[in-house]
């Protein structure tokens, strides 16, 4: 007896332009998004809020496409970076992921930067942008 995995409810009509209903169609696809439920998606975000190291960011952003299929690109902006919005944020177009979602974990990784901007120098200096300091 195998039990089904719970799935994402998907969000009311006309407010969200997800593409759950093309990807839930499409033979194939990738439905691994779809088990992001509500409760789920909020102990992401208290983790991506509580990062330790600059390490547990790498992991988690690893985790996240290994397990849901969220590609998270981090890196320090095109202009001068003076604080957290500095750094560019960007997550891969994926079918499913609901729009508040994609705006929620920027959010949340920025603010576990500001609680540890010792990971946001770290991140700057993994680009080289802290050598001469």
């Amino acid at each position: 007896m195998t039990s089904s995995l719970p799935i994402r409810q998907p969000c009311p009509p006309g407010a969200c332009n997800c593409g759950r209903e093309q990807l839930q169609e499409a033979p194939g696809a990738d439905l691994r998004i779809l088990l992001l439920t509500r409760q789920e998606e909020r102990r992401l975000l208290d983790r991506l809020e509580n990062l330790q190291s600059l390490e547990d960011l790498e992991r988690m952003q690893r985790r996240m496409y290994e397990q849901l299929g969220i590609r998270l690109a981090i890196a320090p902006g095109f202009n001068e970076v003076r604080s957290m919005r500095g750094i560019d944020i960007r997550i891969d177009e994926l079918p499913g992921l609901c729009r508040k979602t994609r705006q929620s974990i920027p959010a949340a990784i920025r603010r576990g930067l500001e609680k540890h901007p010792e990971i946001a120098y770290r991140l700057l200096d993994a680009h080289d942008l802290l050598r001469n300091a």
